[in-house]
């Protein structure tokens, strides 16, 4: 086993599978408080460092050291820069990349895997004195030390997990080529992944039987997994998304399209109020994924025999869990609410991903 020390680790979803593939995460730093106490759930036998990484980090480094922590994994914020997000190039969370490149250089790991949206290669940061793109720098202060991964773009699709999901990963390796390993032949799709849950319709205004029998569907659907109960809603939505097509957007509807209290049509994109297709995998699953006007987030449904579709809601957190490729036994703390769960797997890493390139740390599966 190789030790080793995750940065940003959220509650550790990118971690659930690094056990497999031979690394034991032995020290942590997670800034939030409820997501410390979530991380401890899940690995009770990790150093957890709570609080600001700058205020904590010779702490940080010290424990790791002590741990002969040899492999370092890094997560850092990525609202900043995130095209889901404000993408505004000054947020302070987009220097939060700084400790990690610090962390290179004092920890000396043999490996290292950085993972961030996209844009994070070309952020420009001053570094050492040095201002220019954080993929140069990493190239210039590391590049004589480390083998570096030459394609840094991955799809998170291409790999087994049934998400269209790009993310910037870079990898660093002392002693072999690390780059990607090969891609699947076949694409993971929604029905394949969702598509043997049965239907179940929203819970509107705290009435689970606002639907005649969805009460029973829900005891049904808890049977199968607790957190697959679906999420309340106001009948305005579920309204519109009972008249939208799978893998269309509630905009396009002549009649049922989104519209304000008074009746007034909503103003938006034909990326919200839109249902997933089910022989596609599913779009990119942000924090957001508990509302139904955010992007691309209602279940893609099935026809009825009245024309409407089933479904008018957003995914179950079993039903994100599953599209995650996070494991059913994951130990969610009986504590965490819906809406927080949801936003920690949106701002994780799918742990099959992170898997199936950690294995390749020998390069023998590289593309």
């Amino acid at each position: 086993m190789i030790n080793g020390l995750s940065l940003f680790s959220n509650v550790g979803i990118g971690e659930l599978f690094l056990n497999d593939c031979g690394i034991n995460i032995v020290v942590a730093n997670e800034l939030e408080d409820d997501r410390v106490k979530f991380y401890k759930n899940v690995y009770p036998n990790c150093e957890m460092i709570s609080g600001d990484i700058n205020k904590h980090y010779d702490e940080i480094i010290e424990k790791a050291k002590k741990k002969k922590c040899k492999f370092l994994m890094a997560t850092p914020p990525c609202q900043g820069m995130s095209v889901a997000g404000k993408r505004d190039y000054s947020d302070s969370r987009n220097t939060l990349i700084i400790p990690v490149l610090n962390a290179i250089r004092d920890l000396d790991p043999d490996y290292v895997l950085i993972e961030n949206v996209p844009q994070l290669l070309k952020l420009r940061i001053n570094y050492n004195g040095k201002y220019d793109t954080v993929e140069k720098i990493i190239e210039n202060e590391f590049g004589d030390i480390y083998h570096i991964n030459k394609n840094k773009i991955i799809n998170a699709q291409d790999y087994g997990v049934p998400q269209n999901r790009k993310r910037a990963i870079i990898l660093l390796n002392k002693k072999n080529k690390w780059e990607f390993p090969k891609k699947n032949d076949k694409i993971i799709t929604v029905r394949d992944t969702i598509g043997d849950l049965p239907s179940v319709e929203a819970i509107i205004d705290g009435n689970t039987n606002y639907f005649e029998g969805n009460d029973k569907k829900i005891e049904e659907c808890k049977k199968i997994h607790k957190w697959h109960v679906p999420k309340e809603h106001s009948i305005r939505h579920v309204e519109i998304m009972q008249h939208t097509p799978t893998g269309h957007s509630a905009f396009e509807n002549e009649f049922y399209y989104p519209k304000k209290m008074d009746g007034t049509r909503v103003k938006g994109y034909n990326t919200t109020y839109k249902r997933m297709e089910w022989d596609k995998p599913a779009p990119t699953i942000t924090m957001a994924n508990g509302v139904i006007s955010s992007q691309c987030n209602v279940h893609p449904g099935r026809k009825k025999k009245d024309g409407t579709y089933s479904d008018a809601r957003v995914l179950t957190i079993y039903e994100i869990m599953r599209l995650f490729t996070i494991p059913d036994d994951w130990k969610i703390p009986d504590w965490a609410t819906d809406n927080f769960i949801r936003k920690v797997i949106g701002e994780g890493v799918p742990p099959l991903l992170i898997y199936k390139i950690v294995s390749n740390l020998d390069g023998d599966n590289n593309e």
